[in-house]
């Protein structure tokens, strides 16, 4: 049932991940550690989410002119991703990012952007089917010139932005304001209201923060405590099932991806964020950031 158009604007990285017992401390060396390599970036992995959850996905990005590159657009393809939108650029290298995972899931990343720092508002201009668009979803390891001229353009042409504000870093009121949804987690809803979100008072207070500022709609992310939801008329908290995490890598950006797909197929607030939470949930039982998400078949929730 792919109609509904999605376009994801961000980011794609080739990872490469170190799992070993602990996270070392600054200045130590710890041995021990096992190694793999996969395809990721917040961009790529919430395209990825949305097109294996059933999404009609149109990536834009920007990679380099390289063996990394290459292997990422013939991996967005075989997920079904329309990739006549993923700029090659000829001096930067594609994006990496360096992970280390411990035992219990937990991870510490390190980005070079690389071309993804070079997708421009010029490149957007070549993108004519962001008009087409019913929902354009981004997050921040693109320029934020970039963001900020895409929301711009789209909220004047009254279509959904969704902003996943990560990694953290401040966002302009002007960008917020006339947003559809905003997604940050615990620490980056803290960064961009000065509220610390602990629990769902605290997250309630933040959410107050980001519809004073013109924001539509408000989902907090709380990880294993899941979701919680607010706009001016609804307040919601939807748990997460409990599981067994081996690798959070990439449980933000599947979330995002697989709310972007529920909204386009109408699911109201409640069954949406329950989609997104336990496609989430799925993911982090596994290792890796693309090759972590779950397909439409291993999802339990509905369409209402």
């Amino acid at each position: 049932m792919k109609t509904n158009k999605i376009i994801v604007i961000g980011s794609s990285n080739t990872d490469m991940v170190v799992k070993t017992k602990t996270l070392p401390l600054p200045g130590e060396t710890v041995l021990g550690g096992t190694f793999f390599m996969n395809a990721g970036g917040k961009g790529a992995n919430q395209a990825v989410a949305a097109a294996r959850l059933g999404g009609n996905v149109t990536f834009v990005s920007k990679v380099g002119n390289d063996i990394f590159g290459k292997q990422t657009v013939e991996g967005l393809q075989k997920d079904m991703i329309n990739t006549d939108f993923v700029f090659t650029d000829e001096k930067a290298p594609s994006g990496t990012a360096l992970i280390l995972l411990n035992e219990e899931g937990e991870n510490c990343i390190v980005v070079a952007p690389g071309a993804n720092a070079y997708l421009l508002p010029s490149d957007i201009e070549k993108v004519k089917d962001i008009s087409s668009a019913e929902i354009i979803l981004m997050q921040l390891e693109i320029p934020m010139e970039t963001i900020t001229f895409i929301a711009k353009k789209a909220k004047a042409n009254h279509q959904k932005v969704i902003i996943n504000p990560a990694p953290a870093q401040k966002l302009d009121d002007e960008l917020l304001n006339g947003l559809f949804l905003v997604t940050p987690n615990e620490t980056e809803a803290t960064l961009l209201t000065g509220i610390t979100v602990l629990n769902d008072k605290t997250a309630s207070q933040a959410a107050e923060v980001f519809l004073s500022k013109g924001v539509q709609n408000v989902i907090i992310t709380l990880g294993k405590q899941g979701a919680y939801f607010q706009n001016n008329t609804l307040k919601l908290k939807i748990n997460a099932p409990i599981v067994q995490a081996l690798d959070t890598t990439a449980a933000g950006d599947t979330f995002s991806g697989a709310l972007t797909v529920a909204i386009t197929e109408k699911m109201d607030w409640e069954i949406a964020i329950r989609f997104a939470v336990e496609a989430a949930s799925v993911s982090v039982t596994r290792l890796g950031a693309q090759v972590s998400v779950p397909y439409r078949n291993e999802i339990s929730i509905k369409q209402n």
